[in-house]
């Protein structure tokens, strides 16, 4: 396993990074069998692990914390905040009341006294950033964080963040978290750019694209979208879906170009993210001990610039086949009055 150090921090953390988001209800309910495969992670050589507070409502974090007992200091911890943790008012954003709150619990459920990056998981209009950068540079300074960043942040987002920290004299975001595989090469054209600029570590999730590059779904065989990822999202796997047809197109062209190389589609997939000079880590989050394992199976896979150029032929840079973040929308696209004039005022003359 291959290590990098992570946005300027020092820390050195693996190219793989194993993801979390399937512990627990949501994925794999076994505690003992996800510990299992936090153990395999760590004897392969990874020593990266990523969560959320929101992964499975906590559950996911517990696991983690449990996992880890007696082996902390070996393992780069990284978790986030922002989506609604339970019901009622103030329980979720970015706001530094939320933000207090929900690194306690964070914490608790992981069982360790710091975490070495606290992300910001989304963006949050109804918080000034000054407001979250401060609380997150006031975490470091107490000692329950060593670094903090944010997850799946618009480019112009990242830029007015290291703006404020600047002119205010804060602590910045040193990394960002965003979708980035095959399918979906959108970040391509700004974000990874930006991060370059700042000097960011940059950890990507979903390079098997929800599971679209996992070699399950081909192109002419029916997909059932009562199980698995379908059933959560079924409009990004049905084949009726021109959007989806389209992908399954070029799945085949993938599947033709890994096969020619000597690889399996899904090996193709997670190796692609890593060679770009702006990624850090990648993120893969199994469910199962045979997922990880498929998965490390290519760890030393290098893609030669032959196959780059074809993959650039097939998916053209900076292009999303698809809408990679389907948890959150920008309120100028989610809602209307964004975009929208008064009546009495759209009118030219």
């Amino acid at each position: 396993m291959r290590y990098r150090v992570l946005g300027g921090t020092g820390i050195e953390v693996s190219v793989h990074c194993l993801g979390a988001m399937m512990f627990g209800a949501v994925g794999n309910p076994d505690h003992d069998d996800c510990a299992r495969i936090v153990h395999h992670a760590l004897h392969q050589g990874i020593n990266f692990i990523d969560t959320a507070d929101m992964y499975s409502a906590g559950e996911s974090e517990e696991i983690v914390g449990k996992a880890l007992r007696g082996r902390r200091d070996d393992v780069v911890l990284a978790t986030k905040v922002h989506f609604p943790m339970g019901e009622g008012r103030n329980r979720s954003g970015n706001s530094r009341r939320w933000i207090i709150k929900e690194i306690e619990e964070s914490l608790r459920r992981l069982r360790t006294d710091w975490i070495d990056l606290y992300q910001v998981h989304r963006p949050d209009p109804a918080t000034d950033v000054e407001e979250t950068l401060g609380v997150l540079g006031d975490l470091v300074t107490q000692g329950k964080i060593r670094a903090f960043g944010c997850s799946t942040f618009p480019a112009s987002d990242i830029v007015e963040a290291h703006h404020v920290a600047e002119r205010r004299a804060l602590r910045r975001f040193r990394t960002e978290q965003p979708p980035y595989s095959l399918l979906a090469r959108g970040i391509e054209a700004d974000v990874l750019p930006v991060c370059q600029r700042y000097g960011m570590g940059v950890l990507t999730w979903s390079p098997l694209a929800s599971g679209f590059l996992s070699g399950r779904y081909r192109k002419g065989q029916p997909v059932d979208l009562s199980t698995g990822r379908p059933s959560i999202n079924p409009d990004r796997f049905d084949p009726s879906i021109p959007e989806n047809a389209v992908k399954l197109d070029v799945v085949e062209q993938l599947v033709e170009l890994a096969t020619g190389i000597g690889c399996t589609l899904p090996e193709l997939a997670v190796a692609f993210p890593a060679a770009h000079p702006a990624v850090t880590s990648v993120i893969v989050g199994p469910r199962t001990m045979e997922q990880l394992d498929a998965t490390l199976k290519g760890a030393s896979l290098a893609l030669d610039d032959a196959t780059l150029d074809r993959i650039d032929e097939i998916v053209p840079p900076g292009t999303n086949l698809y809408r990679p973040d389907g948890a959150w929308r920008p309120p100028t696209l989610a809602d209307a009055a964004h975009r929208r004039r008064l009546p009495s005022d759209r009118a030219a003359g």
